[in-house]
């Protein structure tokens, strides 16, 4: 197994390039800024549809008055995501250029939206993008916004601009900066359409779906599937933050498969698209990446070893509500040959479980995008439309869980139980853990007892958290928050997501970047040092202990302030 996990780790070099690959992260970002109006969209489904379940249904009017803020927010996402894709592939395109001369990120969010619609227009006559704007739309929407930042790149970088003098307005002096990339960009996917249109009969959009359409029907058989969401364990078992690397490539599937699913439902149709943002987030990674919602509560109570007990208790709470990095780098599971097996391969059991209650029980699959912190079990249930398999599912997941990871967690706890015995703490896996996350010994940083007094924090310094979804950096900003109420620091610190920072971070002295974002460490220092602003990354088990210990935390903030 040690072998095994040695040929894995190999690969890390070549699996943090792709996972920092600025198109991914694009696609990442532009969903990420766009989930608000994901989220809002699914309450007024599930208001409109959720009591049909239990008999009562709502008269016409009534629908049709809860489907209008639904067809105008999720229904337009793909119009959206392209304008939040273009400014996200934006900002990565800037941090290479010079300072003095920046692409325009308002202008790319125009032209690609612009762009989006030529190509996803029903006629080329003249056809509004009625059937497109919606997640049918996204890839199109993902080529839109490629075409414009790349062309807008080449323009800035090259000075093709048209130049007003020294007297005119700077607002008014942009207007014509941007005019030519702008036009570059919106001829050359008009160009584009036109040639799809002559050659296949149907616009860039629908073309799209069509050529790509076998792909996606194979990536929602069991092998799809297995690759899929195995992937996703796989790569956050040696270190890489695995969603940064497949959420974007199956985002736009994902999305839409909701869609077709609800659209299904409302034909009095089986929802049978297993791929689908629901499947990753409550059945793949329930309780988080490799299925960890049973591993603390076994760790509190099937475990003879004091240390496995209080570490799950401690991470209990975060991992019921899909922030697991407590568990996962606090036992550690990453990284530890005994958890490789269970944390691969109980994601993987759990989505055969789910498609073959999907497939032969006739269960619905999900319809309805719920919040990611949402728990498991009531994700499964709401997100499929409360229907009775779907509670026979989450039980039998719970299950299924606990019996894979329960053998290796007997084996593990049998070791951490001689080494209390023995009174030998062994700390070569945390230091393995702490190498693959390039960290110090998380042990090393909490050494001190408290805070000198000779080199406390005299000012007011405001600390920003970042990680990939905006609640694993909470753990750590909501302790340094406490810690400094309590010893009278003047600390305060925010909680945010990777990707969604970059106009916020002139407020700040120091960023902090939590595990699943410090492969991004190089990019965000050339953010940071334009604005003078200290960044750390504090991963793996450091950053767990920091979360554990508000002082501790002060201290570290306290020693990067110096540096």
């Amino acid at each position: 197994m040690n072998k095994l996990i040695a040929q894995i780790e190999k690969g890390k070099p070549l699996f943090e390039k792709i996972s920092r690959n600025i198109y991914l992260r694009a696609i990442r970002d532009g969903f990420i800024a766009s989930m608000p109006v994901i989220l809002f969209s699914s309450i007024f489904l599930l208001i409109a549809f959720v009591p049909n379940i239990f008999g009562f249904e709502w008269g016409e009017n009534v629908v049709d008055a809860l489907m209008k803020p639904y067809n105008y927010t999720m229904g337009i996402v793909a119009f959206l995501v392209a304008g939040t894709t273009a400014k996200s592939l934006t900002d990565s395109v800037n941090r290479d250029m010079e300072s003095t001369n920046q692409i325009n990120y308002l202008s790319t969010m125009l032209a690609s939206i612009t762009g989006f619609l030529l190509l996803a227009s029903d006629a080329i006559e003249g056809g509004f993008a009625s059937g497109f704007l919606g997640t049918k739309g996204l890839l199109s929407a993902f080529v839109a916004a490629f075409v414009v930042v790349n062309i807008y790149k080449i323009c800035v970088k090259n000075n093709v601009s048209i130049r007003m003098p020294d007297e005119v307005p700077p607002n008014i002096s942009q207007v014509f900066k941007d005019l030519i990339p702008f036009t570059l960009s919106l001829m050359t996917l008009y160009a584009f359409d036109i040639i799809v249109r002559n050659t296949v009969g149907t616009s860039v959009a629908e073309a799209i779906g069509k050529l790509l359409a076998p792909l996606f029907t194979a990536a929602d058989g069991y092998l799809g599937i297995t690759i899929i969401f195995g992937a996703y364990a796989l790569f956050w078992f040696v270190g890489i933050h695995g969603p940064s690397i497949v959420e974007p490539a199956i985002a736009a599937i994902t999305y839409a498969n909701i869609e077709t699913n609800f659209q299904l439902l409302q034909a009095g149709q089986h929802a049978d698209k297993i791929l689908t943002s629901g499947t990753q987030m409550f059945i793949v990674t329930m309780g988080g990446t490799g299925a960890t919602l049973v591993v603390p509560f076994m760790f509190m109570w099937l475990t003879k070893s004091k240390r496995n007990q209080a570490i799950g208790r401690a991470s209990v709470v975060p991992t019921f509500f899909g922030v697991n990095e407590p568990i996962l780098f606090g036992a550690p599971l990453v990284l530890n040959p005994i958890f490789f097996i269970p944390f691969v391969f109980a994601p993987i059991a759990n989505v055969w479980i789910f498609k073959f209650f999907v497939d032969v029980l006739g269960m619905n699959s999900f319809s309805v995008n719920l919040p990611w912190t949402t728990p498991g079990p009531i994700g499964i249930i709401i997100g499929t439309g409360f229907g009775l398999w779907s509670f026979v599912l989450a039980l039998t997941l719970i299950v299924v869980d606990v019996l894979i990871y329960y053998p290796f967690l007997r084996v593990y706890d049998q070791q951490i139980l001689e080494e209390e015995r023995s009174g030998k703490a062994s700390d070569a896996l945390k230091e393995k853990v702490a190498a693959n996350f390039n960290t110090k010994k998380a042990d090393t940083i909490l050494e001190k007892a408290g805070i000198s007094n000779s080199k406390v924090i005299t000012e007011q310094t405001n600390v920003l958290v970042l990680c990939a979804g905006g609640g694993t950096s909470g753990l750590l900003a909501n302790a340094l928050n406490k810690a400094a109420k309590e010893y009278c620091v003047p600390v305060t610190a925010a909680a945010g997501s990777y990707g969604a920072h970059r106009e916020i971070l002139p407020q700040y002295q120091l960023v902090i970047l939590a595990p699943q974002v410090a492969t991004n460490y190089e990019d965000m220092k050339l953010e940071t040092d334009k604005l003078g602003i200290k960044l750390a990354k504090t991963e793996g088990a450091q950053y767990i202990s920091l979360t554990r210990d508000g002082q501790g935390a002060l201290e570290f903030v306290k020693q990067q302030i110096e540096n």
